[in-house]
């Protein structure tokens, strides 16, 4: 006896973000933990979803993670212009069996506030190496990163150093107007206070 095919199930969620969109899916996308991020059509040869989406001209970046994606889109239409449009786009993707991602990307990445100096980066978490990361890692997961994917975002660890916790912030967030207090307010007060010789959380620029 043939087991019943699950119909893909997919909606639509608006994010703190109003240039972004979270689509979620009634099933996993990407593997367990995994995120990607695509910020033009060029990066997205390891998903052929997001290449699809780019082909939209008002697709300005992809974000997979989990059980949905996020979208972002540019200024000259409404969300409710194309909502639904996209809505069964992705839907009708997921439901033909194509792949979602194929490949993780890596992208470059600025180091400091010049802007000049960079460095290549997966889009996994960096391994922790010190007890003290341990700790910070752990709270990222266990108090951050489920909120930030509530609004369609990421947040993974990056590195600590001379006190300075250092982190990159995807999907939803990246250009969010609330990001910078959410980092400062929310991300960086729970962690002071929780680890002790956090002095300041930092994210890398995308």
């Amino acid at each position: 006896m043939e087991t019943p095919t699950i119909p893909v199930v997919l909606y639509a969620e608006s994010t703190p973000n109003p240039a972004t969109m979270k689509f979620v899916a009634n099933r996993m996308l990407i593997e367990d933990g995994a995120t990607a991020q695509y910020l033009s059509a060029e990066e997205t040869a390891g998903s052929p979803l997001a290449a699809k989406l780019f082909r939209f001209p008002f697709v300005k970046g992809v974000f997979v993670s989990a059980n949905y994606v996020t979208v972002t889109k540019s200024d000259t239409l409404t969300w409710d212009d194309i909502t639904l449009e996209l809505r069964e786009f992705i839907r009708d993707h997921i439901a033909k069996g194509n792949a979602v991602v194929t490949e993780l990307p890596k992208r470059e990445v600025h180091t400091d506030s010049s802007f000049k100096s960079t460095t290549t980066v997966f889009t996994e978490h960096a391994a922790p190496q010190s007890e003290m990361e341990h700790k910070i890692v752990e709270i990222l997961e266990q108090y951050i990163r489920p909120a930030v994917e509530q609004d369609g975002g990421a947040i993974t660890f990056s590195g600590y150093k001379d006190g300075i916790v250092t982190v990159q912030m995807r999907g939803s967030c990246n250009g969010c107007p609330s990001a910078s207090v959410t980092l400062k307010a929310g991300i960086e007060a729970l962690l002071k206070r929780m680890v002790p010789g956090v002095q300041e959380v930092v994210a890398l620029s995308l």
